[in-house]
This record gives structure tokens, sequence and C-alpha cells, in this order.
């Protein structure tokens, strides 16, 4: 088979069709009016069959109410049980409210630990100028969990989305077959294992990547090439590496609509592709650099070198170290394994899947282990990606003939009865338990330890209770070196993060006890503190102008499994 011919098998029935009237994009305009001269029921503007479009917008909007409902109480079940942290909903939560002050998203929680300068703001950190959006939120409702509540509509936004990208997979197909495709997709994105460990986790950016991603495919497939373009450089400002994944949409959407004959759409695409990679370079490089990001902070790719110079020019001259290195330790396997065998591996069978790699490889050849589990926010950056292949991958089987239809029915089912286990397996279980709205003694005696905290208070927290007083004190994360704060509440029959042992907590306490400081509360291993006398504290600190950011030493357990939260 030549290669022409195998990407044409490829592209199948989801290829971009160009103006009617000529070649292959003619054929399949006429082939499509053909069967509804037949009698094959005319189509709604939607998308559905005009008999049904009062059924599928009810079982539309009751999907999008199911993903809201679901991805909410999933966050605030764990803001109730104290599983949200201030690494990173504090973090989040103290940027967004400097938004709502018209001020630059600083973090005194992230600076502080991090050794940052005190005026450093976050997008020096990370290009997220999309959290700006959620500023008036703060106005209505000054809260962390805000953002909890953003977070799950800002999801259920993608439900609609997906049901179009349905219905545009399989436009060719009989009425009752696009109707089914649209009712199965909602609910499966809907519960989508990445969407809940991303609720579970309390909030990230992710919140604007996923529906930014979704509308970016879904207008692309629908060749409404400058609205898919808009979309793409607003995906862009989620984060700075998403132009990677904008630029491999621009290389998708240009192959289509050549093969098509579309013209516009083969020079958007090529236009996206240059763009998309060239706007993460420009804010990785000079961006980033001129807020205060220190050259290579988050350089996590030791095993290729030590910059990206470097990385380059041994992957070059060694191709075979990138294997070497995406396979160890073997958990990395495991997480492709996971990713992909929840949706019967069918995204692989789609050119969109392309749009994914550069999100895979950053994470199975970082040294990073934090990225290498399941049960962060990492894998809802690819799930509207992953899903959306997954389905013109049934489509293309599909329209193949009506040997393959049993397939097809095979391969959805297996997609649709794995991911749903998966979901139960990492949320859906959870939200019905009535112990999982529970918090654990000790982090509930945190939460009673920060009530008698009082406004406006210096505070050092337990990285978990430190949402609890984000909104109300001066707050930062109690970690290695001790800041002079006027409080300081910790566990010490617990590791927390980001101590290396209890036992580095307990000299904590000591040293504070022996230096000004006084017992407020002890109950459940929680140790309330309270500064009493102005005495030094030995080694405290705060950064300065000059103050050179530190990396974080993640600790040696972490990453050692696949769903080890």
């Amino acid at each position: 088979m030549g290669i022409r011919s195998g990407w044409a098998q490829w592209q199948g029935s989801v290829q971009v069709p160009g103006p009617r009237g000529g070649g292959e994009a003619g054929a399949v305009e006429a082939g499509r009016g053909r069967r509804e001269e037949a009698g094959e029921s005319r189509r709604a503007a939607g998308g559905e069959p005009v008999g049904a479009r009062g059924g599928g917008r009810w079982r539309g909007v009751a999907s999008v109410l199911l993903c809201f409902l679901v991805c909410c109480g999933l966050g605030l079940q764990s803001w109730t049980a104290l599983r949200v942290t201030g690494f990173d909903l504090g973090i989040f939560d103290q940027a967004v409210r400097a938004y709502a002050d018209f001020e630059l998203p600083r973090s005194p929680i992230k600076n502080v630990h991090h050794e940052f300068p005190p005026d450093f703001s976050l997008l020096g950190d990370h290009f997220t100028p999309a959290l700006a959006l959620l500023a008036p939120l703060y106005w209505v409702w000054d809260d962390p969990r805000t953002l909890i509540v953003a977070q799950a509509g800002l999801f259920a936004v993608g439900v609609p989305v997906v049901r179009r990208i349905a219905r545009h997979c399989f436009a060719g197909a009989a009425p009752e077959v696009v109707r089914r495709a649209a009712d199965l997709a909602g609910p499966a994105y809907a519960l989508g294992w990445p969407l809940l460990n991303s609720s579970y986790t309390g909030f990230h950016e992710v919140a604007f990547a996923v529906p930014v991603t979704l509308l970016m495919l879904e207008r692309g497939l629908a060749r409404r090439y400058g609205a898919a373009a808009l979309w793409a450089v607003a995906l862009c400002l989620t984060k700075e590496d998403m132009g990677l994944v904008a630029g491999a949409f621009g290389l998708v959407l240009a192959v289509r609509a050549h093969r098509a004959g579309d013209r516009t759409g083969r020079a958007v695409g090529a236009a996206l592709a240059v763009a998309g990679p060239a706007i993460s370079a420009f804010v990785i490089v000079r961006f980033l650099p001129a807020m205060g990001s220190p050259p290579g902070y988050y350089w996590s790719y030791g095993r290729l070198g030590a910059d990206p110079g470097a990385a380059l020019a041994r992957v070059l001259t060694e191709p075979w170290l990138v294997l070497q290195v995406a396979v160890t330790p073997a958990v990395k396997i495991a997480m492709l394994a996971w990713i992909l065998g929840t949706l019967a591996l069918l995204p692989v069978g789609s050119p969109t899947f392309l749009l994914a790699v550069p999100l895979l490889a950053e994470r199975v050849l970082s040294d990073n282990p934090n990225h290498w589990p399941v049960i962060n926010h990492y894998d809802a950056f690819l799930w509207p990606i992953l899903l959306t292949a997954a389905l013109e991958t049934l489509a293309r089987l599909h329209g193949r003939g009506a040997r393959r239809h049993t397939l097809v029915r095979w391969s959805a089912g297996a997609a649709f009865v794995l991911s749903s286990a998966a979901a139960v397996g990492l949320g859906l279980g959870l939200l019905v338990n009535p112990g999982s709205w529970q918090p654990r003694p000790d982090k509930r005696a945190l939460a009673v330890a920060a009530e008698r905290i009082p406004d406006g208070a210096t505070v050092e927290a337990d990285n978990t209770v430190v949402p609890r007083l984000s909104a109300r004190t001066d707050v930062i994360l109690v970690d290695a070196t001790p800041r002079g704060a006027d409080w300081v509440l910790l566990r010490v029959d617990e590791r927390t993060f980001p101590f290396a042992t209890i036992a580095e907590q307990r000299q904590r306490v000591a040293l504070l006890l022996d230096h000004g400081y006084r017992e407020v509360l002890r109950q459940d291993g929680v140790v309330l503190l309270h500064r009493v006398r102005p005495v030094p504290v030995p080694g405290a600190r705060l950064p300065g102008p000059d103050s050179v950011p530190v990396r974080e030493k993640v600790p040696s357990d972490v990453g050692s499994g696949l769903f080890q939260r």
C-alpha cells in the first residue's frame, strides 16, 4: 500500500470535504444528496433528525447537568473532606483574587515557598492569561470554592460541543446512527475519568483548555476555518505548551483540506502549523523570562540533556535514547496503556491523535515523577483530543460498510464500558460513598484550628488547610524555612507536603516553641502556635528582591504507582 492511499484510508469518513462539485469532495456531497432524496430524513440545523430535535435537546441538557453536578460534587467533596490543598487551589485563588483587584496574578504561597521575589507574577511561572476571565466571579463570591464551581461549569460547556463533534463524524450515516452517536458521546465525555480526576484535585488552568480544545476541533470539522483558527489562538492563552497542540491541529487540518481540494482550509491549517509552535517558543523563550522566570527552572528532561539545545543534539546523535527514556521507569508504559486502553485504543486510529503526541511526550520524557501517574489534572488536557479521535475512528469503521457495523458496536461498547469503569474507580465511587465526604480526624482538627486564627493575620499553614485561610488571611505554606508569621499551623503525626519526614515537622514545632511561640491548640496530631514574643528564629527569612528561586524536591515515593494520590 502506498503512503498516499494509506493516508486516505486513515482519513476515512472524517476527512474535511471541500467545495461541492469536483473530485472526491463532489462525490461525497453528491452521495449525501442522493441519500436525502431517497427519503433518509433531512437533518435539522444542529445535525439532529427533524423529528428527534426535542428529544435530542433534552438528552443534551441532561448530559450538561450530569457533567456539572458530578464535577462540582467531586470538587466540593474534596473541599469538605480537606483534600484540596494550597498547591494548587490556594495558589490559583490568590492569583484570581489579584486579577479581581486589577493587579498582576501574584501568589505569596508560590513565591515564598519557591523563594521567588515578592513582586514575581505567576505569568512568569506559567502563561495562563485566560485565568483573568474568572476575576468577575470573585466580585460575586470571594471564595476559593468559586474556582471549583467555575471549573465544573467550563467542563460542562464541552458537552454540546462533543455532541456536535459526534454528528460531524457520522454525518454520512443514517439519522438514527447520528443520534445514537451524539447521545453516547455526551455522557461519555461528561463522566470521563480525566475530568473527574481534575475535579477531585480542585482547580487548574486545564479548566479553560478542555472546552477551548473541543471548540477548536469542532470548528475544524465544520470547515469554519476562521473560527477554528481563533479558538486555536485562544488555546495558546491557556498554557505555554498548548501552542504545540494548536500546531499539530493545523497540520492535520491542512492535510485533510489538501486532500479535499480546499485551498482555504489548507492555508489556514498551514498557518496554524507554523504559528502554534512559534507562539509557544516565543512565550517560553521571551515572555516568561521577561516576567521573571529563571532560565531552565522548569527543565525536567535531564536524561536527554542539560538544556533544550543539548537535548536536541543528543537526540539527533542518539535517537534510541528517546525510546529508552520514554519507557523507563515502567510506570510510564502503564500510564500510556491506561490512557489509551480506557478508550479501547480507538484514538490511535485517527490523525487527530497527533494532537496528543506533544502532551504525552512531555510526560514520558520527563524526569519529574509527578508527570507519570494518572490521578492528576494532566490527563484532562488530553481528554478532548482522545475522545474526538475515538469518535472519528468509529465513524471511519462505520463508513466501510455493513460488515463493519458489528465491529463498530463492539468497539464503541468496549470503549464506553472501559471508560465508565475507570470513572467509577477514579471518581464516581467516591462521590456516592458517604465516608468520602468526611475529613480524617487530623484534617478535621486542622479546620478547627484554622477557625481560631483571626482575619488579616500572617499565617504559615499546613498545605492541606491553606485554601481555608487564603480568602481572609495572609497565608503561606509552612515549609523547611521559618518565615516569622504570627501563627503557625502544622501536623506532627502525618507527613505533609513539602516536608520529607515527620521528624522535620516535629523539629519545626520544637524550634518555634523555644523562640517566642506559644502552643494554642494540640489535637489529633495538629499543633497551632501563636507568636507572643519577638524572638529571632534561627534560619528564618523571607524572599527579597534578589532571591534565587529553588526547585521542589520530589519525595521518593511520588510516581512509584499509577494511582498513588
